[in-house]
């Protein structure tokens, strides 16, 4: 797992609010569509989380985003 992966993982755990049960990611992969980087965090029941990596002062940042491309579903 590289450094973008790890940090999109901790920031998705950062971001559980204690309620419900908190739902494991069994994988984290980087994905490259239309251009755009993303990182996607899914379980076997799919997609939990995804990220936009972007460069903000030659530095990469994550976004999380409230919807995504389907695409990034598959």
């Amino acid at each position: 797992m590289n450094l973008i992966e790890s940090r999109a993982l901790a920031a998705y755990l950062k971001a559980w609010d204690g309620s419900g049960q908190l739902q494991q990611p069994g994988e984290v992969c980087e994905v490259d569509h239309e251009g755009l980087q993303y990182v996607r965090l899914s379980n076997i029941g799919g997609t939990l989380a995804v990220y936009r990596v972007r460069t903000v002062n030659g530095a990469p940042m994550l976004k999380r985003l409230k919807r995504w491309p389907s695409a990034l579903d598959q």
